[in-house]
């Protein structure tokens, strides 16, 4: 039987599920609010809704759907890692999944405050790159 629990490559698994569930707290406290402001009827759209919703606070909302899309892949290719190695990490292994979930973070905070736009994509490219890189080293053990 394999024994991952001794894996650092959990750590930034959980930390990354953690920093998710705050900005799921920080979105439906902004949002929250700013929805019993509106007064949709029932043949209002979802883009008549986001058009009244300030951008603020849909950056939020979006954040938050963000981190249910490429971060799945990390937490996949994490795991299989962790797997693969029986809980033996290489370093590099564990350095790319701390960068990645620190750089998910970083991008989170610039999305949810200035939304600025360039700074996300090279965020983004990066987060992408670490990624890349992992489920490059996951394949070459495997295959």
């Amino acid at each position: 039987m394999l024994n991952i629990t001794a894996s650092g490559l959990l750590g930034p698994v959980v930390a990354l599920n953690a920093w998710t569930l705050v900005m799921e707290v920080w979105m439906y406290a902004v949002i929250i609010p700013v929805s019993q402001e509106i007064k949709p009827t029932p043949a209002t759209t979802k883009s008549q809704l986001e058009a009244q919703t300030p951008a603020s606070a849909r950056w939020k909302k979006d954040n938050f759907n963000h981190l249910m899309e490429q971060p799945t892949q990390f937490y996949a290719i994490a795991l299989t890692l962790a797997i693969i190695r029986g809980g033996q990490d290489e370093d590099l292994d564990v350095l790319l999944a701390w960068l990645y979930m620190g750089t998910r973070v970083v991008h989170s905070l610039v999305q949810v405050t200035s939304n600025a736009l360039a700074v996300r994509f090279c965020l983004f490219a990066f987060s992408s790159s670490l990624l890349a890189v992992m489920v490059a080293r996951a394949a070459m053990e495997l295959f």
